[in-house]
């Protein structure tokens, strides 16, 4: 519970991202086949996850070790 607490932003922009990803695929996509993002679901929602993730992750408070 512990690490929910801790990372919670961060995986919630996963999630975000992951769903955003996919969306765009879906409705912007590729149509040449020759994107390297958009060409394939799981790369665009991998991709989607991972600057969901960095983006969320700038908004987290930092622990301090005293």
């Amino acid at each position: 519970m512990n690490f929910i607490k801790q990372y919670g932003l961060t995986i919630a922009g996963i999630l975000l991202g992951a769903i955003a990803g996919y969306l765009y695929y879906h409705y912007v996509g590729c149509a040449s086949g020759t994107c390297s993002i958009t060409s394939k679901p799981i790369n665009s929602t991998l991709y989607g996850a991972l600057m969901g993730g960095l983006f969320f992750n700038i908004f987290q408070k930092k622990q301090q070790n005293n």
